[in-house]
């Protein structure tokens, strides 16, 4: 999958000192002589680098060298296995088959090093996504050269790194990759096959905030920003607050995917990017079929919510981290679809929800008025005035999009506080505080029917 940016917005020869932008850059444009001048040196200087033997095969197949760009693919395929780089390693078997070259081979590869029970894994976890920084300083070939005498050079270049590379890289045990190690052979490599390949340009938006989500992406190469807009209360009109930096290995959108919320932020590249995209018809087409990997991807996306609950929701930051992990676990998922009633004014509780993703309306019902009293989101919790002060629900809880929440039922809740007890004094006052909210909102409500008939 190729999308471009305008060509106003390809990274100038010079303006960075990483030669891997440029020659992405380059080619995100269709320059493949300029991009392959980068690529050359970038492959004499690194000739263990799997995305120098990348770049350097992606412009040599586009100037009709399939021969040179097929081995430089296949090296890239076994530096990446060799140097745990699984992104890089599916890139370069998506650019063989987009080039009409027979993949399967190299896909075996990767699935057989990095799958659940592989021999070459090791029980160490995988270091965070680095972000690519700053490289050597590199001069590109010289522009007047170019034809069969640059392809010449990159044949060269390939031969040498050929040799060079093997001698120096060695093979290594691989730390699991998170999401794929958990699949086995064959749904790992089901899986790697439906990836497509997306060329970000600098400055592109690959997600925006409120769309519809679509597609999972995972970064082989690049650099991201995820920005948060919301209101603009406090902040210059259209400027966004920055949630995290995304780089190589980094797994995203795959939240929006599952829950269908709406994307909660915008993802934005800040340098030309390789990410590979897999469309939700797809995923559910390969979950069918494997259900190892509905399975797995679910456990994941749990996981992520997770995660995210405990940076976001103040609620849990009274229990201790070491607690969180065992906390978490007596929490079970549920889904509501738009309109659906999480909580009914005038019933009981039938436990405590924190809010994964998507957005509730709490709505108050007087007569037949009905008044909307707020909006939460992720991170917020709702049944708790019903659970806690231990009488019916004063108002409506009502999805207002697709929303997930992971839920803490009633008899579970009752364990909980005997053992947390500060907990029960957090929720106790949101508890206060949120019935007081709602007894202002009807109070308001009523004033203004009053002055309404007086005039």
């Amino acid at each position: 999958m190729t999308d471009p940016a305008a060509p106003s917005e390809v990274l100038p020869v010079g303006e960075t000192s990483n030669p891997i932008d440029t020659a992405l850059g380059l080619a995100l444009h269709g320059d493949w002589e300029g991009a392959l001048r980068w690529a050359v040196p970038l492959l004499n200087a690194r000739p263990q680098s799997p995305v120098a033997f990348l770049l350097t095969a992606s412009p040599l197949g586009q100037l009709g060298r399939a021969d040179l760009a097929e081995t430089g693919f296949k090296l890239c395929v076994e530096r990446s296995v060799d140097t745990g780089n699984l992104p890089i390693a599916v890139t370069a078997c998506i650019e063989m088959r987009e080039l009409g070259m027979d993949s399967n081979a190299e896909l075996d590869l990767v699935a057989g090093a990095f799958a659940l029970g592989s021999p070459r894994l090791s029980g160490d976890r995988m270091a965070p996504p680095a972000l690519p920084g700053r490289a050597e300083e590199l001069e590109p070939l010289l522009d007047s050269l170019g034809g069969a005498r640059l392809v010449a050079e990159a044949e060269r270049a390939l031969k040498r790194a050929q040799q060079t590379g093997k001698a120096e890289t060695t093979r290594v045990r691989l730390a699991p990759q998170p999401l794929f190690s958990s699949l086995r052979f064959r749904a790992l490599r089901a899986l790697s096959a439906i990836f497509e390949l997306y060329r970000a340009a600098k400055g592109e938006s690959v997600i925006k905030e409120g769309s519809t989500g679509e597609h999972a992406y995972v970064v082989a190469r690049g650099e991201l920003e995820v920005i948060r807009t919301g209101p603009t209360s406090g902040r210059t009109p259209g400027s966004g607050q920055m949630l995290a930096r995304l780089g190589s290995g980094a797994l995203f959108g795959e939240m929006a995917l599952l829950s269908r919320a709406p994307r909660a932020a915008s993802v934005i590249a800040v340098r030309p990017s390789l990410l590979l995209v897999a469309g939700k018809p797809a995923l559910d087409q390969l979950a069918a079929q494997e259900p190892e990997v509905g399975r797995v991807f679910a456990e994941h996306c749990r996981r992520r919510m997770l995660e995210n609950l405990l940076r976001t929701s103040a609620i849990l930051q009274v229990v201790s981290r070491r607690e969180q992990s065992a906390l978490m676990a007596r929490f079970v998922p549920r889904s509501f679809e738009p309109s659906e009633k999480i909580i009914e004014q005038g019933q009981e509780s039938d436990g405590l929800h924190l809010l994964a993703s998507g957005e509730v309306k709490v709505m108050h019902h007087s007569d037949a008025d009905t008044t909307l009293v707020s909006k939460l989101g992720a991170g917020e919790v709702v049944g708790e005035i019903a659970l806690v002060l231990r009488r019916p629900a004063t108002a409506d809880v009502v999805a207002a999009q697709p929303t997930i929440t992971m839920h803490l039922p009633r008899d579970r809740f009752l364990d909980l506080i005997r053992s947390h007890p500060k907990l029960l004094t957090e929720l106790y006052d949101l508890a206060v505080q949120r019935d007081q909210e709602i007894s202002s909102v009807i109070a308001q409500q009523a004033t203004q029917v009053d002055e309404s008939v007086l005039v």
